[in-house]
Parts: structure tokens; C-alpha cells; sequence
């Protein structure tokens, strides 16, 4: 019987995190203060983390040991097991080799819970009480809420509200594991009633329930605010992936020629690709690609900026690429994928030209991830889909040059509490959808005014 899966054993399990930072070949422009336009200073951002996790944040160490808590936490699932696609190897005909890590074995159901237990654990230690944070999809949410009831936290979810209203068994998942979940825009914060009296219908966006859950966090002494993408910290906890897969990789004696995952603010691309990124700095002959959707094509068309992380421009100024931080992105169902910006580190590496970026359409996506749902039995997330999108690309495209290329991909989540997008897929009612250029130069001009990086 050919080989599908590769497992490592718990006691094989990374114990360091790696931060990208001690290897980029310039360093990343810094965060801005608004009021002053100059970096930010650790003591600006006390108020909404905790000093532990802004240590890492500003970090420069290669290494970051994984404390054993978190350790013992991420046994629950991790080492999660690297799959060989060889049922839609088989379906496209193709040479390629398709190797993907299976994230959607957490609890939850995604990548996610990788910072989310890190994050939930360091707020602890610190003696904070409560976290308060955004959702788009639901996964973000669902794997905090987990995260700070197995650390005793109390956990706040803005989760925007057309996904509120997509998918009202991820607000369940929440639930069950004891954390309140409100439909953002909400009249729980100054900055979603200023939304809903400008647009009572307004769809929510991740930019609209940052602000409300950061100002729910700041306004409380007890709480502090959680993010589950975008940040250097977040990502650097998502690295266990692309470390664990190196390491089932060697045991196969094979080494990718592409790297890919999906990407809306960064945190599971990152987490596959960034050790791969620091083989390529040092000399690997390594192509990788973040897929993202065309409705909210943050990297191949939105610049190079400084801009908000928010909607009511309470974070500091990142240099990232963005769509501006005003944009509200159409509702389609890869909702974890409609953030205005990208992650400052994904920004930068695309800039440096270590990684490359591709947009795909949903019906694109969704094609892609019923072939896959059919050749290898698990159902993708919507967001997985725009991976799986790319995988096929580049697998044809290797079909073409019959080139025996290895693929490698992050399967970031499972769409089992996503079948309502499936089911509007399948009956016709998605439609193909691209951000306008002139809706794009609106939300831009929201930019105009700040620092250039």
C-alpha cells in the first residue's frame, strides 16, 4: 500500500517557535504612533496586551522556546500529520508530487488554536481576566474561546455579522466553550454605534470588529485584546506548522519546490511558509505563493502603505499591504479572507520578492474545493479553497512542463460548519466576483494622508 500520512511522535514536537526576524535580509519598517507619526514604544501598547506578548512582538531571537503549558495544550492535536494528495494527483493526472500539513484536527477545527492557546496562556501569567476579540469567519473566535476556557480566561467574540448570520454553528462552537459572541457592527462600543448610524444594514468587516473589540478591551483594566492574524507574534506561534512539516519532510528525504497557503491577514500562510522563507534566504531554490480572493485582493493590488489596522483608527500605523482601512469587502464566504491588510511581515517579504502573491475567484475556489472534497474525502474551508485553488494551478502546470514537482500546502481548516456556502455553491447562487479598480481607489484615498514606508 503506497504511504499517505507521515507522523512525528509528541516527543518530536518543535519546542521553539522561529521568528523570521533574525534573518530578513532588511528589517521590518516599524510600527507608527498616529498622534506623533514615530515609532511606537512597548509602554503605547500596554493597554491593550500584555507586556509578555509585546516582548514578542518586538522580538529579534531566532528562537522562542514553546512554554510547557502550551506544550502540554498543543499534544491535544500537534504534531498534526502531513498528508501525500494522492487521490487528486490521480484526479488532475499530474506528475506533482502534493504533500499538505492537516490543520483541521484541532478541537476547533483550524490552524488557529496555535496562537490562540500561546496568546490565552501568556494573558494568564500576566493576571489578565478577560480577552476581548474579532472574528470574520468564526475560526478565529471559536479557537480563542476554547483557548481561555482551558486557561480559565473569559473571552468576548465581535464576530462580523454577515458571518454571524452565515454561520450560526461556529457562534454555537463558541458558546459551548463559554465565550459570549456579538454581531459587529454592535451598540456595545462607541465605534459600531458610529457605524450603524452611517449604515444600519452595514455587513460588519474584521476592520469594523477590531475597533469595537479593542475599545471593549481598553475600557476595562481586568481585559486585554487578542488577535488571531496580522501581528509578528501571532505568526511567529503559527510557525509549528512549517517546522513540523520540514521534519516529516526530511523523513521522506524530499524538499518542496512550492510552498503555498492561503492568505487574509497572514497567520496560517506564514505559519506554513516562514522556515521554508528562511531556507530561501539562505539559499534554497524554493517558490512560494499566498492564494487570496479577487473580491479582497490585499496583495496583488492593494500598495505598499502605512494605514490603520482598524476601521476607527484605533491601532498603531503598519506598514503592510492594504485595500485602505475604511474598506468593507463584499460578503462572500471565505470570510476569514476580507481583511483589509496583510500581515507587516507577508507585506515585507513580498516587497523583498521572497514570496509571490495570486488572486483567485470564488467559483474558482469553490470548483477546486469540491474536486478536492472528491479525491480526498475531507471538506476544505473556504478559505482552504483558494489554497487548494493554487495547488491545482501549479499541479497542471506542472502537468504541462512534466515536471515531477513537490507541492506543499497548508489545509488550514475544515468547512464542516461551512456547508451553507457550499450548498449556495452547489445550486448556483455564487456568482464570480472582482473588486472593482475604481472601489479600490476609493478605499485608498483613505491612505493618501499618512506616511509613506
Amino acid at each position: 500500500m503506497e504511504q499517505i500520512k507521515v507522523f512525528l511522535d509528541e516527543s518530536e514536537m518543535p519546542r521553539q517557535w522561529y521568528n523570521i526576524q533574525a534573518d530578513l535580509p532588511t528589517p521590518l519598517r516599524p510600527p507608527l504612533h498616529p498622534a506623533t507619526g514615530q515609532p511606537i514604544k512597548p509602554e503605547d501598547l500596554a493597554p491593550v496586551f500584555p507586556m509578555n506578548l509585546i516582548e514578542q512582538e518586538v522580538s529579534t531571537e531566532r528562537w522562542i522556546p514553546i512554554p510547557e503549558p502550551v506544550l502540554e495544550k498543543y499534544a491535544l492535536w500537534r504534531p498534526t500529520p502531513l498528508y501525500r494528495a494522492r487521490g487528486l494527483e490521480k484526479a488532475l493526472g499530474t506528475p506533482a508530487k502534493i504533500y499538505y500539513k492537516n490543520e483541521g484536527v484541532s478541537p476547533p477545527g483550524s490552524h488557529k488554536p496555535n496562537t490562540a492557546v500561546a496568546q490565552a496562556y501568556y494573558n494568564k501569567v500576566f493576571g489578565i481576566k478577560r480577552l476581548s476579540t474579532e472574528t470574520g469567519a468564526g475560526q478565529w473566535g471559536s479557537a480563542l474561546s476554547m483557548a481561555c476556557q482551558m486557561f480559565g480566561l473569559q473571552c468576548r467574540v465581535f464576530m462580523v455579522k454577515v458571518s454571524y448570520n452565515q454561520k450560526p454553528y461556529r457562534r454555537s462552537m463558541m458558546e459551548t466553550w463559554g465565550a459570549e459572541c456579538i454581531p459587529s457592527p454592535s451598540d456595545r462600543t462607541q465605534a459600531g454605534r458610529k457605524i450603524l448610524a452611517q449604515n444600519p444594514d452595514s455587513p460588519g468587516s474584521l476592520g469594523i470588529a477590531i475597533s469595537e473589540a479593542i475599545e471593549d478591551a481598553v475600557g476595562d483594566p481586568e481585559a486585554r485584546y487578542s488577535l488571531g492574524s496580522v501581528l509578528n507574534h501571532v505568526l511567529l506561534h503559527q510557525t509549528i506548522i512549517g517546522l513540523e512539516a520540514q521534519k516529516q519532510l526530511e523523513k521522506l528525504g524530499v524538499y518542496p519546490d512550492v510552498v503555498m497557503g492561503c492568505a487574509g491577514g497572514g497567520s496560517n500562510f506564514a505559519g506554513l511558509c516562514l522556515p521554508f522563507v528562511r531556507d530561501k534566504i539562505h539559499g534554497k531554490n524554493v517558490t512560494i505563493v499566498a492564494a487570496e480572493p479577487t473580491s479582497c485582493p490585499t496583495l496583488t493590488k492593494g500598495p505598499f502603505r502605512y494605514d490603520f489596522g482598524d476601521t476607527a483608527m484605533t491601532t498603531p500605523l503598519l506598514a503592510m499591504h492594504t485595500l485602505g482601512h475604511d474598506f468593507v469587502p463584499a460578503p462572500i464566504h471565505a470570510g476569514g479572507l476580507r481583511y483589509h491588510g496583510m500581515a507587516p511581515i507577508v507585506s515585507h517579504l513580498l516587497e523583498e520578492k521572497l514570496i509571490e502573491a495570486r488572486a483567485f475567484d470564488q467559483l474558482e475556489t469553490f470548483t477546486a474545493g469540491v474536486q478536492w472534497a472528491r479525491a480526498e474525502g475531507f471538506i476544505p474551508a473556504p478559505e482552504t479553497n483558494h489554497a487548494i485553488a493554487a495547488v491545482v494551478q501549479e499541479a497542471l502546470r506542472a502537468k504541462e512542463e512534466g515536471k515531477e514537482k513537490v507541492i506543499l500546502f497548508n489545509w488550514s481548516g475544515h468547512g464542516y460548519v461551512d456547508m451553507a456556502a457550499y450548498d449556495a455553491f452547489l445550486s448556483g447562487k455564487l456568482t464570480r466576483y472582482e473588486l472593482p479598480e475604481e472601489e479600490i481607489r476609493r478605499a485608498l484615498a483613505s491612505t493618501e494622508a499618512f506616511p509613506k514606508p
